[in-house]
């Protein structure tokens, strides 16, 4: 119960954090640059059934946070922290946006889209947080050991990503300016962690060595 609340707690820390800046900059910032898509962008179809893939991000990161070893929870959250700083930093900076697909279908899968148009922002594009999100879930839930669990977290970051791409909520330089957000951000926090536990050891080591 004491692992369950440290995560949740953890959890609302980091991914919470994402949250709050996210809302803030969408108020804060001013109009944004339309980007041009890629090649790529262009090939692949859009379809509002995308939806359910694009929804499951709200899994995989409760996932990370529920599922990693416990260990690696407090380096997620920095790196959540640090990911939200860097894309609040872009958005406020150099706000941008896309030219969105008209939503002319029918049925749960279009009507969901055009809910989730109504409450998401037009502008917070480059970079994707909600890759940048899903990379961070995927690296905390890997494990050398278990290559097959690890392959399939990957395969869902994937298809996740594959989704952004085919329901037009971002670009593909959206994706991997989030990706690459995140590869920094979780660099740093393990820089951060290793800092911290050599301060620590060195401070525990001055304490035994004026005991004697």
């Amino acid at each position: 119960m004491k692992n369950t609340l440290f995560r949740l707690g953890h959890m609302l820390l980091g991914w919470g954090t994402v949250g709050v800046v996210y809302s803030l900059t969408d108020r804060l910032q001013g109009a944004g640059t339309l980007l041009p898509p890629s090649a790529l962008d262009r090939a692949i179809p859009f379809s509002p059934t995308a939806i359910w893939l694009y929804l499951s991000f709200f899994l995989i990161v409760p996932a990370g946070y529920l599922l990693a070893p416990l260990p690696r929870i407090t380096w997620l959250t920095r790196a959540m922290q640090l990911t939200a700083l860097g894309a609040g930093a872009d958005y406020l900076l150099w706000p941008t946006t896309m030219a969105y697909p008209q939503n002319d279908g029918v049925g749960i899968s279009a009507q969901l889209l055009a809910a989730l148009t109504q409450v998401d922002s037009p502008q917070n594009c480059l970079p994707s947080l909600h890759m940048a999100l899903t990379v961070l879930a995927v690296w905390a839930l890997s494990d050398g050991e278990r290559k097959v669990r690890t392959a399939l977290w990957m395969l869902w970051g994937a298809a996740i990503a594959f989704s952004i791409l085919q329901l037009r909520r971002h670009l593909f330089v959206d994706l991997a300016g989030g990706a690459l957000l995140a590869l920094f951000a979780g660099w740093l926090a393990l820089r951060m962690n290793t800092l911290r536990r050599r301060v620590v050891k060195g401070e525990m080591g001055g304490a035994i060595w004026h005991c004697r």
